[in-house]
Formats: structure tokens, C-alpha cells, sequence
């Protein structure tokens, strides 16, 4: 995700100082991953320089200056825009967890021990954000929805791979 196009979404409502946008981006976004106040300042900077943004006003308390943010009538624009492209529905021909099956199997190492490991390490994550879907708001819960509908796909994937081992083993054996 955008940090810009996100500090644009919450500059919308209202003209906000860069700590609040970090904090309030922190609690709606952050999935245990806060940013850095670097990246929204440099957030920020970059979308002044782009007219997206301009400075409302500069308040001075204890301390350095504080400067509040508002979105321009262009920054409303380019958040709309962006709002509306689709997500890359990018599909994933050739991801690590296949490398390390192919892998295995071409190095007579155990291809059902990696796929087992990783349908635990699947399982686990799957337990914690269902722990995390049941205690938490609804934009945890959807959040954690999307996330374990994904985990649930790769765990389907790893069990028609289990189903299929014996095959991919052959066909490489007669590749090499």
C-alpha cells in the first residue's frame, strides 16, 4: 500500500499534524507494522512538492513548529483515482514454497517434511489471527479475514502438491 495514498485518505477528513497522521495511520493500517515518522515526513514532503498536500497552518506550542496538513482539491483527485484502480490481481506462478519442493525432490531431500513444515507454520499463523479476529474491531476482523483466506488457498496448495508428489518427482527425474 501507498503510504502517500493513505496520508491523503486521512488528510480528507480533516487538516492533521504528521504525528496524528502516524499514529492514526499506526491504528487503522498498521497490521504490528507502524511506520517510521521519517517515512511520513518524507511522505508528506513528497506530496507537498506534488500539490497534493499544502501546509494549513504552523502552530507553535512547546517545542519545534507544528505543521497541520490539508489536502489539495488535486491530492482529493489523485486519491480518487487511486481508490478506484484495481488492485494487481498478480498471480503467483513461481513462488518460493514450489522452488523449495522442486528443490527438494531434484536433491533426493524430503519434499513432504518441507510442505509438512510449512502447513504448521500456515496453521499457526491461521490460529493467531483468528485470536486476533474474535478480540479486535471490525477492521481487524476483516483484516484477518482477508489474510487467512489467502493462508487457506496456499494450505490447499500445499495439500495438492502432497497429492501430486510422486508425479512432479517422475516428471523431473526424466527432465534431468
Amino acid at each position: 500500500m501507498s503510504t502517500g495514498h493513505a496520508l491523503l485518505g486521512l488528510l480528507e477528513e480533516r487538516p492533521r499534524h504528521g504525528y496524528e497522521l502516524k499514529h492514526l495511520h499506526d491504528r487503522l493500517f498498521s497490521g504490528g507494522k507502524e511506520l517510521r515518522f521519517g517515512q511520513v515526513y518524507a511522505s508528506l514532503s513528497r506530496l507537498l512538492r506534488d500539490g497534493h498536500v499544502v501546509v494549513d497552518a504552523v502552530e507553535r506550542e512547546e517545542g519545534p513548529d507544528r505543521k497541520r496538513y490539508a489536502i489539495t482539491p488535486d491530492g482529493v483527485a489523485r486519491l480518487e483515482e487511486w481508490l478506484l484502480e484495481p488492485v494487481d490481481p498478480a498471480p503467483y506462478l513461481r513462488s518460493v514454497q514450489f522452488t523449495k519442493v522442486v528443490l527438494a525432490l531434484l536433491s533426493g531431500r524430503s519434499a513432504e517434511e518441507i510442505l509438512d513444515a510449512q502447513r504448521t507454520a500456515h496453521l499457526k499463523t491461521m490460529r493467531e489471527l483468528t485470536r486476533k479476529k474474535t478480540s479486535g474491531d471490525v477492521g481487524d476482523a476483516l483484516a484477518a479475514d482477508f489474510a487467512l483466506f489467502h493462508l487457506e488457498a496456499d494450505l490447499r496448495w500445499i495439500e495438492l502438491t502432497g497429492a501430486r508428489l510422486d508425479k512432479l518427482r517422475k516428471e523431473l527425474e526424466t527432465d534431468g
